[in-house]
């Protein structure tokens, strides 16, 4: 298995919850130790959770010099390694998925915190270049995530932050907007819930038992922390009063208890987490502001339409429907912001793709955000 096609499947080694919180051992958080600011040191263990995972982990085919390294990476997983010993493995794809490691482990170690990788991954002056797979920037963010909702008892937190680094598939029937986990849904799509035994059944036509999802709420949010399948639990990401909008789109304002709201305090932590710099987002009916100054999309989709609309570019109702939430961020010091737009409201947009997929890109609110050029 190799990065590449593992990226659809990397939750599949999800591990199981524990009593009282969703475990970090799916992102090898619990491998990690904090420094003085809080940010995330790797360690030895967490190296050697990466060379358990499938991609490198060993099977019945691998060859003796990939056994060798797969040993002594075990061992001391920052070793050196001389390019003779991947030259000889036998497997090009073992051989690429070993390269793809190191290049991340050499790098991760050279940054000294996943925080600071992940910030150089992303640099402000837009001159970064990712030379590593997706899977890795997700278990990155999942661990920095996890780290920065220690002890969070909010189960709507929790289930919103998932959005930062698991894809979500968005139903909007009936007037509602849920975030299911893409992965999850896609294998209830295929299996019924069940794997590799559902799966068999309905290429056999035969009926399955489709095991319920759940709309999280009030009443089953203690579940949440119980259950294994946690994923399985699904975000309303629905606004309680509808406005008619222009362009025939339709937004609302949100309720007390709703995921769009838990979204936005979980991006306000992510924004004071990195950069320390304290914001508060909240979700809006529309941008209604002729001082429209910035905005940022928190996905490649919201980021072309906020674009054209702030051009006044004409957009198509059906594109203006796949909008998920806007939302305004507001700097608590305008002296924190570029002088320019210093005490202006930053405005944000959420957005599914043609097929109804979100794929949130949390760095971009690192990037984008108007602070002065001195800032990192």
């Amino acid at each position: 298995m190799d990065f590449v096609a593992a990226e659809a499947v990397q939750y599949e080694t999800m591990a199981p919850m524990q009593n009282s919180r969703p475990s970090g051992a799916s992102s090898g958080s619990q491998q990690l130790t904090r420094n003085e600011r809080g940010w995330l040191e790797p360690s030895d263990d967490y190296l050697r959770f990466f060379l358990a995972r499938p991609e490198l982990a060993l099977v019945p085919e691998s060859c003796e010099a990939e056994r060798a390294l797969h040993a002594a990476l075990a061992a001391a997983p920052s070793r050196s390694v001389a390019a003779a010993e991947l030259q000889a493995f036998k497997d090009a794809d073992a051989r690429d998925n070993y390269t793809l490691f190191l290049r991340f482990r050499d790098g991760l170690l050279a940054a000294g915190t996943l925080e600071a990788y992940y910030l150089r991954l992303f640099p402000r002056d837009g001159s970064g270049s990712i030379n590593i797979p997706p899977l890795f920037i997700d278990l990155i963010a999942e661990a920095i995530v996890h780290n920065m909702l220690d002890g969070s008892v909010d189960a709507y937190e929790m289930r919103a932050a998932d959005m930062l680094f698991r894809p979500q598939r968005i139903s909007t029937q009936d007037g509602q907007v849920l975030s299911g986990d893409l992965a999850v849904i896609d294998m209830f799509q295929e299996t019924g819930g069940v794997g590799d035994i559902g799966r068999f059944l309905a290429e056999a036509g035969a009926p399955m038992a489709v095991t319920q999802l759940q709309v999280l709420n009030d009443d089953n949010a203690a579940d949440y922390w119980r259950q294994a399948g946690r994923h399985r639990f699904l975000l309303d990401l629905t606004h309680e009063v509808s406005n008619d909008l222009s362009h025939g789109l339709v937004l609302t304002m949100v309720r007390a208890r709703s995921g769009l709201k838990a979204l936005a305090g979980v991006l306000q932590k992510w924004v004071k987490h990195f950069l320390g710099v304290t914001v508060t987002i909240r979700p809006v009916q529309k941008v209604d502001d002729e001082a429209w100054r910035w905005h940022v999309g928190l996905d490649v989709e919201a980021t072309a339409l906020l674009n054209d609309l702030y051009e006044g570019r004409e957009v198509e109702p059906a594109r203006l429907q796949r909008l998920v939430s806007l939302f305004r961020l507001d700097f608590a010091d305008p002296r924190e912001m570029r002088v320019d737009v210093a005490g202006k409201p930053v405005y944000l947009g959420l957005m599914m793709n043609a097929e109804g997929v979100v794929r949130l890109k949390p760095q971009n609110l690192l990037v984008n955000l108007p602070l002065p050029s001195a800032a990192s």
